[in-house]
Formats: C-alpha cells, structure tokens, sequence
C-alpha cells in the first residue's frame, strides 16, 4: 500500500500549482497579451508588404535600383568579386550592406507606421474629456462639479448627474 500512496502525495502537491497555472492562464492580462501579439503579427504583416511593395518599388526607381544587400568586406587578403563567392569560400566577411538595408527597411517601417497611425488617430478623434468643474449659475464663479452648495456665494445648488 505504500508504493502506492508515494505517487497519489506527489499528484495532490503537483495538482495546486496546476491550479495556480490556470488561474494565471485565465486571467484577463495573459489573454489580453495573447490576442495583442496575434494582433501585432498581422499588422507587421500588413506593414511588411506596404514597404515592399508601395514604398520600396518608387525609392528603388529613385535611387537607380540600387542594392546594398551585396556589399561586403572580406576580413581575409583575398579579393573576392561577390558575396555568393566569398561565401562558398567560407572567408569570414563583415556583410555591411545587410546592415544597411536593415538600417532602411526598419527606418521605412517605422515611418509607414507612424503615417498608419496618424491616419487611424485622425479616424477616431479622442473624445472630449468630461468637465471636472461648473458655473455657479448666482455668482457665476468656477466651482467643482459636485458641489451642492457654492463656496463662494453660499447658494444651494442641484446636484450633479
């Protein structure tokens, strides 16, 4: 019999901190968090292919077609006329033009974004906030919202809805 009860101890103290991760699982943040990186991958998504293909094609036009994606400096003495070439020759290499082209597709991301957002900010104007203060309607100085009676002229006044 006490082979037996040595497993079913260890599933009892295991079986609370299942417990605990599901509670934690459920909470609202966790889920919330989940469906804003679900969210956040297809709007990179949407993102990616503005820079690719609206932006980058008339900048590609612009700037002759130029690809920094094949510049490179090889550490070795050697001269090498292509990355592909250097690369089979298993030199190591300071591949700066993947640097740069990650430098500008990052740059044209951020830009494409902040131009998503200001479109979507000018969509749904911020709602005015609520007033926080009112006019006595006797004395016509500014009291709080709530006040039932002005500290001002004393009046008794309705009280706030």
């Amino acid at each position: 019999m006490k082979a037996i009860d040595q497993p079913i101890k260890q599933i009892k103290q295991i079986s609370p901190f299942f417990k605990e991760f599901k509670e934690f699982a459920t909470r609202g943040n966790v889920i919330d968090l989940a469906v804003g990186v679900i969210i956040g991958a297809a709007f990179g998504k949407v993102v990616d292919a503005l820079v690719t293909n609206v932006v980058m094609p008339p900048l590609g036009a612009l700037t002759g077609g130029i690809d920094f994606s094949h510049r490179f400096f090889a550490l070795s003495r050697t001269h090498y006329d292509t990355l592909d070439v250097a690369k089979e020759a298993h030199v190591p290499l300071i591949t700066y033009g993947v640097f740069i082209d990650s430098v500008i597709s990052f740059l044209l991301v951020a830009f494409a974004v902040f131009i998503m957002i200001r479109v979507i900010n000018k969509l749904y104007p911020k709602p005015a906030a609520a007033p926080v203060k009112k006019d006595c309607p006797f004395c016509i100085s500014s009291i709080p919202l709530q006040a039932t009676r002005c500290p001002n002229c004393t009046s008794q006044l309705e009280p706030a809805r």
